[in-house]
């Protein structure tokens, strides 16, 4: 790679890489080796009265699996999450076995709050001693005050400190990302740093776009801080993931990220690349530059997995959302997403294992 391409503004840099371990990426065209380590297990965390999304799993210091996870009662329909989601905590004694509820951790707050009417897209992390969840939170029940907070404890059980004001804003009106932060996918890098992606888009493109399918274009960003409460600086280059350019308004959302090796891995949903159903996966070299996407998963069709017709308002039905890795040893070992359907016939968590 050029030199160039690593160098970062405010002083950042990046040191040379390690080369792409095999296990993750493969020479096979547009189909990751990643994806064809996947077997379907089924859903988890069916929820009777509410939807259930954005399942982020951690491994406890008693071996058993812990869920944070959001959910929001079944007469909202689909369109809950932006205006009353709540934030839980589920626990499992394996990563297969069904998920037992214990509590409502983050709920939306009220008038006078950032986060007063949803609380969305856990993201749990291990960082610096403590457990870290990052989250998205608005006050108005719409998109454009979507913003990403962090919200830390000293055991998976709580009590979690919340923010008064959000990790990370908008950027000012007319940039790229005017309209929100969302989707945080965080690490913390070898150097120190402590980096967070996150997703926006334009607010006058979302406004007046007239793509039927989805509005606006979705972006990803990098933001970088010297400590882990910030001040999170955004890169001057954002945003380091643009599929705009290509045909069909082809963009992403729901990133995961995470370091192997010295290089970085992307999880996401594809939103036009192959089509609006697949995952994708992206690696990287400094964080800043990503390889063209492969195909991380696939839709429910592609594993034969049956299920009965869906009702008419699901429109979603069959693709998984928000991948969240689950990691064992330092390795990757299940896959947990987000599905529409279920035997209420809402959404719940749907696994795979990576064999």
């Amino acid at each position: 790679m050029n030199r160039r391409d690593a160098i970062f503004t405010s002083g950042l840099a990046l040191t040379a890489l390690a080369l792409m371990p095999e296990t993750i990426f493969a020479a096979d065209g547009k189909v990751s080796a990643f994806a064809k380590k996947l077997k379907p297990i089924g859903r988890r965390l069916e929820m009777d009265g509410y939807y259930v999304w954005c399942n982020s799993p951690i491994e406890g210091p008693d071996g058993k699996i812990h869920m944070f996870f959001s959910r929001w009662v079944a007469s909202k329909k689909m369109g809950g999450w932006i205006n009353g989601s709540e934030i839980c905590h589920a626990v499992a004694d394996h990563p297969e076995a069904e998920f037992v509820f214990k509590d409502v951790i983050l709920a939306p707050r009220g008038p006078g709050y950032w986060d007063a009417t949803t609380c969305h897209n856990p993201s749990i992390k291990m960082m610096d001693g403590k457990y870290c969840l990052f989250f998205m939170g608005n006050s108005n029940g719409k998109t454009n005050t979507k913003r990403i907070g962090l919200a830390t404890a000293t055991s998976l059980d709580g009590p979690w400190t919340r923010p008064d004001a959000p990790l990370l804003e908008a950027g000012p009106t007319g940039a790229w990302d005017d309209h929100c932060t969302t989707n945080p996918a965080f690490i913390k890098h070898p150097n120190g740093e402590y980096w967070l992606f996150y997703k926006s888009w334009n607010t006058a493109e979302y406004e007046n776009s007239k793509d039927p399918v989805v509005k606006g274009n979705r972006k990803y960003g990098l933001a970088i801080a010297k400590t882990l409460e910030g001040p999170y600086v955004k890169y001057e280059g954002n945003p380091v993931i643009d599929f705009s350019s290509r045909l069909n308004n082809a963009q992403l959302e729901d990133a995961f990220v995470w370091m192997d090796k010295g290089h970085l891995h992307m999880l996401c949903r594809d939103m036009g690349i192959f089509n609006h159903e697949y995952g994708l996966l992206m690696d990287s070299k400094n964080g800043i530059k990503w390889d063209e996407p492969q195909i991380a998963y696939y839709d429910a069709a592609h594993y034969n997995i049956v299920q009965p017709p869906p009702p008419s308002y699901l429109k979603k039905y069959g693709r998984f959302e928000r991948p969240q890795l689950l990691f064992q040893n330092g390795k990757p070992t299940y896959l947990y997403t987000a599905s529409q359907g279920g035997k209420y016939m809402t959404s719940s968590s749907f696994l795979f294992k990576i064999s």
